[in-house]
């Protein structure tokens, strides 16, 4: 029995205005290289990875295939597609679009620290459970405030993780939950797991990523990231 396929869905539509630049955060440069860039490649050279969908923001389109796709000839990225004004709307312009069964792995391109191992270890849970998230536990303490700025409780640090991406699911599944999300008056969701959680309460895996599979998104991640990319050597 052969592998199951595996469809990537890259998200590059957000405008990072935290980052104060007027370049969009997955465009700015790292190691010489686009930040886009680097997620893209591991994606294109993961065996488990059959093709590409990369979704950017309107009137993007071409600028991302002559400067990132045709230029460093990721030629997995089958489909490049328009965003929406919301993550959600993004994730769901590709989801629409999938063509095979199998898997889907759903990835900000402002991760680019993102790298086989992860990929490995997300399709081994997906495999197994249908739906995972990739994450790491939480290092500091959490608290919940009130509405007033005060704090009402500390959760169990042991019991608490930061969520990361890729997330992954059967393509029937994070399908058929965004269709219901779509119907709906009210959206209020942050991450592909949580449309999951709320329209199918189908449990999710929780699987390690890494502590550097970072988002950029202030001028302190990319700096960050930077050092990251000097102590990989993750200059391709």
């Amino acid at each position: 029995m052969g592998k199951t396929y595996c469809t990537a869905i890259v998200l590059s539509a957000g405008q990072g205005r935290r980052m104060g630049t007027k370049v969009h955060k997955q465009y700015l440069m790292l190691g010489g290289k686009p930040v886009l860039y680097y997620s893209l490649k591991e994606f294109q050279d993961s065996e488990i990875i059959d093709e590409i969908y990369l979704v950017t923001g309107v009137g993007e389109e071409n600028y991302c295939r002559q400067t990132i796709v045709d230029k460093y000839h990721f030629t997995k990225v089958t489909k490049i597609l328009s965003g929406g004004a919301q993550r959600y709307l993004s994730v769901w312009n590709g989801l629409q679009e999938l063509e095979n069964g199998g898997y889907v792995f759903i990835h900000d391109g402002a991760r680019p620290f993102v790298d086989g191992d992860i990929i490995k270890r997300a399709f081994d849970a997906v495999c197994e459970n249908k739906a995972c998230v990739v994450g790491m536990p939480v290092k500091d303490t959490i608290k919940i405030a009130d509405g007033r700025d005060f704090v009402k409780n500390t959760p169990d640090r042991r019991r608490l993780w930061m969520i990361q991406t890729p997330q992954v699911f059967e393509n029937d599944i994070v399908k058929g939950a965004y269709s219901m999300l779509m119907r709906e008056s009210y959206i209020n969701v942050t991450d592909d797991a949580m449309v999951v959680e709320q329209m199918l309460e189908l449990p999710i895996k929780l699987v390690c990523g890494s502590y550097q599979n970072i988002k950029i998104t202030t001028p302190e991640d990319l700096e960050m990231a930077e050092i990251f990319l000097r102590r990989n050597l993750k200059i391709y």
